[in-house]
């Protein structure tokens, strides 16, 4: 019987080739690396490795505490992929892979060489992933994008900040996290496949596709009906009541009323049991019809109380929770009882704090080693995995195919 204790990440045994820089592609890869996977970043040494490692603030010689953040527990081999020699090396890394991911422009991945259809003959099982600004097809494939162009275009900065603000965007790179999550998914479901048939294919994921996937009810109600979303104040939702931010006497406090039992406590928790049987507050389509009779109510009384004494009547109740600065956030019992902060001792920075993978089971979460130099795990990968004698390592150095 296993010991569980001993038991590897899901992924563990599972390797992938990972062309990718700067946020949405190298996190990703975060998680299958937290998941047991191991990743192997191949940086273009002319170039000076991922862009990511001269991201301030906090840069030390090519490695920024932004590149630490996304490349936990990965290896790195400088690799010039312009150089045909370098092409070889990267075609036997394939050999000996389950999976070849990047997230460069649309255009690039065919013309790179990355696709499954020009990897196949080397490896049939392959995987090849592709996360993009726009896809690999349609009239903007060619064009570089990023979040926050994806929440404008999609129209997230249009229902985000104050109704008379001009649009804002999430404070978060949430697009280009959720285009991470979006992409994992796809790689270990054909990777699922590939185990079972022997046979790879492509995954092809853009952070506009996922932008607008995520627009869920949003879609729904303006492809369905006259409703149009709009911008609403105090982070209010589009239509339950209440369900927003409320002002306390030292702070703010969320509140969301997502059933009508909760609304019920919520009126009496507030002290405010009058509310429950008047009719104009009877149901969530007679509380949204009436929100600028009711709202102004239960704000006024909210502001007489600290967001500690209004949660310590509410929570487990009401679902309502403290709107938190970052540092405040870290502060959370809930948060630091999840063990979400791991420690990854770096040889220049020395004890960094990082948040692990959100998907907690057995094995999961062990990658915490700090994110590789450029090309420290060349020499490694070079003579372990690909058996190549130190002449030949000499060469490839020599002739700059790698660093």
């Amino acid at each position: 019987m296993t010991d569980q204790s001993q038991r590897k990440g899901p992924l563990h045994g599972i390797r992938i080739l990972a062309i990718s820089q700067f946020g949405a592609g190298p996190f990703a890869t975060l998680n299958l690396a937290d998941l047991g996977a191991e990743i192997i970043k191949i940086e273009d040494p002319a170039a000076g490795g991922d862009v990511a490692r001269y991201v301030p603030p906090a840069t030390n010689d090519a490695d920024s505490l932004y590149f630490q953040s996304f490349n936990r527990g990965k290896k790195s081999i400088a690799l010039d992929l312009r150089k045909s020699d370098g092409v070889k090396i990267f075609h036997r890394l394939v050999e000996k892979s389950d999976a070849v991911f990047n997230n460069l422009r649309g255009d690039l991945p065919e013309k790179l060489g990355l696709t499954y259809e020009t990897l196949r003959s080397i490896n049939p099982s392959i995987v090849t992933g592709s996360l993009s600004g726009f896809g690999r097809t349609g009239p903007r494939a060619s064009e570089p994008g990023y979040d926050p162009i994806m929440q404008a275009m999609a129209g997230y900065m249009s229902v985000t900040g104050e109704p008379e603000g001009p649009p804002g965007k999430a404070g978060v790179s949430i697009i280009d996290f959720a285009g991470g999550y979006a992409a994992a998914l796809g790689l270990v479901a054909a990777l699922l496949e590939a185990k079972t048939t022997g046979v790879g294919r492509d995954v092809d994921v853009s952070l506009l596709d996922t932008a607008v996937s995520m627009l869920t009810y949003f879609a729904s109600w303006q492809l369905n009906s006259d409703w149009k979303p709009a911008r609403t104040p105090n982070s209010s939702h589009q239509t339950l009541v209440p369900a927003q931010n409320f002002q306390t006497s030292d702070g703010w406090i969320s509140i969301f009323c997502a059933k009508e039992h909760f609304w019920r406590k919520f009126a009496e928790l507030t002290d405010l049991p009058e509310l429950i049987t008047d009719e104009r507050f009877a149901s969530f389509a007679s509380r949204y019809d009436n929100r600028e009779i009711l709202i102004p109510i239960l704000s006024e009384r909210l502001l007489e109380k600290t967001n500690a004494e209004w949660l310590d009547r509410l929570r487990g109740i009401v679902p309502s929770g403290s709107v938190n600065t970052i540092e405040e956030a870290f502060q959370d019992e809930q948060i630091k009882a999840r063990g979400l902060i791991v420690d990854v001792e770096h040889p220049s920075y020395g004890t960094i704090k990082q948040v692990s993978s959100p998907i907690s089971t057995e094995g999961s979460n062990q990658a915490v080693s700090p994110g590789p130099s450029l090309g420290e795990h060349t020499d490694e990968l070079l003579d372990e995995l690909l058996l190549l004698n130190p002449k030949e390592v000499q060469r490839l150095r020599d002739s700059g195919v790698v660093g």
